[in-house]
């Protein structure tokens, strides 16, 4: 494990958004979804592609609170433009498993 320094870690802005669409993107090397999440009125919608297939449906995405950096810079993943990374953790078999907040928090809540 390699140390930070404090502000090494402030430097990392993590918000709480809502996800407001989300569909399949087969394009994609790995199976994964494209969506679009609302972080409020400071960071706006924005939008990320996600290996998320073995846990989520498109579907039972939408309207569900999401954890992610905000502040990295966009990259291209096969032509779809991802704006923020949403944060997992792995299961037992390598899988994403969301992390989100246990109870509703208010939009763009900003991580500390």
């Amino acid at each position: 494990m390699v140390e930070i320094a404090w502000d090494d870690f402030e430097k990392v802005d993590v918000r709480v958004g809502k996800v407001v669409a989300a569909e399949p993107f087969p394009e994609a090397r790995k199976p994964s979804i494209k969506l679009s999440v609302d972080f409020g009125p400071e960071v706006g919608e924005k939008r990320t592609s996600a290996q998320l297939t073995e846990h989520y449906a498109p579907g039972t995405l939408v309207g569900r609170q999401v954890v992610a950096v905000v502040n990295f810079p966009p990259k291209r993943i096969a032509g779809f433009k991802s704006e923020v990374l949403v944060l997992g953790v792995p299961d037992e078999r390598g899988a994403v498993v969301l992390l989100s907040p246990d109870r509703e928090v208010p939009l763009g809540g900003k991580m500390f």
